[in-house]
């Protein structure tokens, strides 16, 4: 009875734990001021799609999801405004040679489909590619000269 017990529990703790750092999806009316003024300079010329609420390692984050030059460009704001991250779409033929290759080295025999370069305080950080192997989807990242990563970004 007691083991039975302390799984319920621990079930419990997990899915309140998931629930509490999914992401919630928003009015563009329930931004905070300042982030408003970082969506505006970031979204210029760009359609906007959505926008959302996260709470990621007790930490609110805005995230908005657009179009940008043909091309899907998210970026995450803190309340305060700051620019927290900004993931846009990035061709990969355009990469340079040896991130080209870091990635498909590491796609292994899935196809690369989509190609994003993780921007984190102003630096590039890693860029990350989208794969399908048969109906499995994944993602692998690499540094921004095709390197290995100490973590994921």
């Amino acid at each position: 009875m007691t083991i039975r017990l302390i799984a319920i529990l621990a079930a419990s703790v997990f899915v309140f734990t998931i629930a509490a750092s999914a992401e919630k999806k928003i009015e563009r009316s329930a931004l905070p001021p300042a982030v408003e003024k970082t969506v505006q300079a970031q979204s210029q010329g760009s359609t906007i799609k959505g926008f959302s609420i996260d709470h990621e390692n007790g930490q609110t984050q805005y995230e908005v999801e657009m179009i940008s030059n043909g091309h899907s460009k998210d970026i995450a704001i803190a309340p305060d405004g700051t620019l927290l991250e900004v993931e846009e779409e990035v061709a990969f033929d355009s990469l340079p040679t040896e991130t080209q290759k870091a990635l498909t080295a590491k796609a292994a025999a899935a196809k690369i489909t989509k190609v994003e370069s993780l921007t984190k305080k102003d630096k590039l950080v890693a860029y990350e590619a989208a794969t399908l192997k048969g109906a499995k989807k994944g993602e692998i990242q690499v540094g921004p000269h095709g390197e290995k990563l100490s973590h994921e970004e």
